[in-house]
């Protein structure tokens, strides 16, 4: 598992309390239990602190797994 997907992980154990939560990078939403639109704003929110990072808010519609979240945060790391 890559670094960034790994803190991505941890990221999630924290907004969906449960620290034996397992994800890769084809993880969507509906595998996830509790994982609603408030939770998708609050995952969003503590990955932009997390990661120090801003994502725009056509990056946050088009999100559609865990790999992409893993790509749009890469690509912001890079541009620092």
């Amino acid at each position: 598992m890559s670094d960034l997907l790994e803190a991505i992980t941890e990221v999630m154990r924290e907004v969906f309390e449960d620290d034996a939560l397992e994800v890769d990078r084809q993880t969507t939403a509906a595998d996830v239990a509790g994982w609603d639109s408030l939770q998708h704003v609050t995952l969003v929110l503590r990955v932009e602190a997390r990661f120090g990072i801003r994502l725009t808010s056509a990056e946050v519609a088009d999100l559609r797994d865990i790999g992409h979240l893993v790509d749009i945060v890469q690509q912001h790391l890079a541009r620092r």
